[in-house]
């Protein structure tokens, strides 16, 4: 491949792993939650959510249509942006401190940003 051959990552590698340290990053939010009922409910949709980030955007770099690469990239975006409620409400009923959950709020709105515009290029809006 031309871009390891020049010493650079192939596309798309960065936001592999930027997503998946974003998972890793909710995990250990969730694990820090309070073993109390709604802290525990709320914290369990933001695990799937969270998680199915990178996941989403693993399957979409290896999709075998153009459409199959859209649909995916709608999937993370969707992920992205529920993973970005889950957050804001945990935050709103200080469920934990917000010095915890500033940057992870910012990671995720960072990422919808990104699925946004990679999902408006590739459709060609």
């Amino acid at each position: 491949m031309k871009d390891e051959e020049d010493g650079r990552k192939p596309a798309g590698t960065e936001l592999a792993a930027r997503t998946k340290c974003f998972a890793r990053r909710i995990i250990r939010l969730y694990v820090a939650l309070p073993q109390e009922t709604v802290p525990q409910v709320l914290g369990r949709q933001l695990l799937r959510a969270g998680t199915s980030i990178g996941a989403n955007y693993r399957e979409a770099n290896r999709g075998r249509s153009k459409a199959e690469f859209i649909a995916k990239m709608g999937d993370c975006l969707k992920e992205a942006d529920e993973t970005l409620y889950w957050l804001e409400l945990l935050m709103e009923e200080r469920l934990l401190p917000p010095n915890r959950m500033t940057a992870l709020l910012d990671e995720a709105d960072q990422l919808v940003a990104i699925f946004v515009s990679i999902s408006k290029r590739a459709r060609g809006d």
